[in-house]
């Protein structure tokens, strides 16, 4: 396996997906090659069952066939994206209907992928679904700047060189053992 796909795995491992695909055989081949890649894979034929199982699971990334009995999978990416704006969608379609493809990209989805699925094409989604969630993750990451009194940051900087450790973190060691983190 090369660097890329093992790095891809690595971060995709930590994720759950899930499958709305109402074609028994492409569902179960979407399945058994996604479980290669995610920690939990569920599976849905239908827009309710798919809906319970994103409510009951929570997964990180949803593929959705657009095609699909009954409600459509651009509904069901709607709907989705009402209770969750963040939520990854790609969608998984043989459709060459530009409407359908406009109305994907007027809901949002993250990325569409066409029907018969090429592996590479799938990976390289996959490695866009990664970059996607680091610049994610990035952008939540909190920035805070504390000011201490003189004698107080002396002994800080003191105690961090005899611990071989920087400010920052004999800081953050201190507020956690006050609020017993």
């Amino acid at each position: 396996m090369n660097n890329d796909l093992m790095k891809i795995v690595e971060e995709t491992k930590k994720l759950k997906t899930l499958v709305l695909e109402d074609e028994p055989e492409t569902n179960e081949l979407m399945c058994t090659t996604l479980k290669n890649f995610f920690s939990e894979v569920h599976s849905a034929v239908d827009a309710d069952s798919a809906m319970e199982l994103f409510e009951k699971h929570s997964p990180d990334i949803i593929f959705i066939d657009i095609i699909l009995p009954g409600k459509s999978g651009l509904d069901v990416a709607k709907e989705i994206r009402e209770i969750n704006p963040k939520q990854i969608i790609v969608i998984v379609s043989a459709s060459n209907d530009m409407g359908n493809i406009s109305e994907a990209v007027k809901i949002g989805v993250n990325n569409f992928i066409r029907k018969p699925i090429d592996t590479d094409k799938m990976i390289d989604v996959l490695k866009d679904i990664v970059a996607d969630l680091k610049k994610q993750k990035k952008n939540r990451t909190k920035i805070f700047s504390i000011t201490l009194p003189l004698d107080l940051y002396e002994q800080v900087d003191q105690d961090a060189k005899g611990e071989s450790i920087s400010k920052n973190a004999m800081i953050i060691r201190a507020l956690k053992h006050f609020y017993n983190l």
